[in-house]
């Protein structure tokens, strides 16, 4: 018998269009002689039941929706959401309370990994390097002698909580920083500033593949602009190189420290690492636990550089949630 499988998209951040593109790729790309496929499109003013051109509202009580006369439940839900509610751990918390398997890690390591700062503040006792940061709060003076001491310039200003690019800038010079700050206000109201590393940028996938923790091929990104913001992204502005073109050493080592964040932060489901090269040592800059599934997107394409469908990547993440 099919399982009903509800792969949930949309979201309630600026990420909701990408969202969208990734969870129709996921749909798209599901076995439909093993699983039974509705997308769930999740929006602040309700969640919904989309095939063609019809929609039914889900009944969030129990996760279910009422189609064509039909009560219909699932058996998991792929999760294809990025930022909230599916990368921070709500929607995890919700779908854990009421018994349904979903596909990305569990809800205090998605509420971890999508908070920068305190992911990098667990990381650092586990002795990987990052860029030394700042932090601020929305409504804190900024104390341009005390950034500047504590980074440095150039820098990032980030939104701490936020992905595909949105809210971050790069700033040169101390009289933009007030600007760069009320850009990430933007997007969340914690604020992260990080000393700009030069070196090379890896991009590194971990999946969980047959039950078995995978490092995947490691993507080098170019981008044409001042870094990998939202243009060079999605807007094919960057070249993606996989496999990397880094060193033996260099391989070794961010390999290593990839799979270590997955294997010692208790991650599963798909997850995308971001690294900076300084010579040989890979400093951390975030890490994806519902990382992007649309045509441009680093981890499918490290999938098939390794020799992994989107077919075999999508399935062995049901499986894994069906059976954990």
């Amino acid at each position: 018998m099919k399982k009903n499988i509800a792969v949930v998209m949309g979201g309630y951040t600026s990420e909701y269009s990408i969202s969208l593109i990734s969870g129709s790729v996921v749909v798209k790309h599901l076995d439909k002689n093993k699983y039974d496929v509705y997308p769930v499109i999740m929006e602040q003013n309700g969640w919904k039941v989309v095939l063609g051109q019809e929609e039914f509202p889900m009944d969030k009580t129990d996760f279910s929706a009422v189609i064509h006369g039909k009560k219909i439940t699932f058996d998991c839900v792929f999760n294809a959401i990025h930022g909230s509610p599916g990368e921070d751990g709500l929607l995890q918390g919700y779908l854990q309370m009421i018994g349904v398997p979903q596909t990305a890690c569990d809800p205090y390591q998605a509420a971890l990994t999508y908070n920068k700062r305190d992911l990098l503040a667990i990381t650092k006792t586990m002795g990987i390097p990052c860029a030394a940061s700042y932090m601020l709060n929305e409504g804190d003076p900024i104390d341009v002698a005390a950034i500047e001491q504590a980074v440095g310039f150039p820098c990032f200003v980030k939104a701490n909580k936020s992905g595909s690019s949105f809210g971050i800038t790069k700033v040169y010079q101390k009289e933009d920083l007030p600007k760069a700050v009320e850009i990430a206000y933007q997007e969340d109201n914690e604020v992260l500033i990080e000393a700009a590393l030069v070196g090379t940028e890896v991009s590194v996938g971990v999946i969980k593949f047959h039950g078995e923790t995978k490092v995947l091929p490691i993507t080098e990104i170019i981008s044409e602009n001042d870094f990998f913001d939202y243009e060079a992204k999605y807007l094919g502005k960057s070249q993606e190189i996989t496999p990397a073109r880094i060193t033996d050493v260099q391989q070794k080592n961010v390999t290593s420290i990839a799979a270590k964040l997955y294997d010692r932060l208790k991650l599963k489901g798909f997850t995308r690492s971001e690294f900076i090269f300084v010579g040989d040592i890979p400093h951390l800059l975030e890490v994806n636990t519902t990382p992007g599934m649309t045509e441009q997107s680093l981890l499918p394409m490290q999938a098939k550089a390794a020799g992994i469908s989107l077919e075999a990547l999508f399935d062995s993440a049901i499986e894994n949630a069906l059976n954990p």
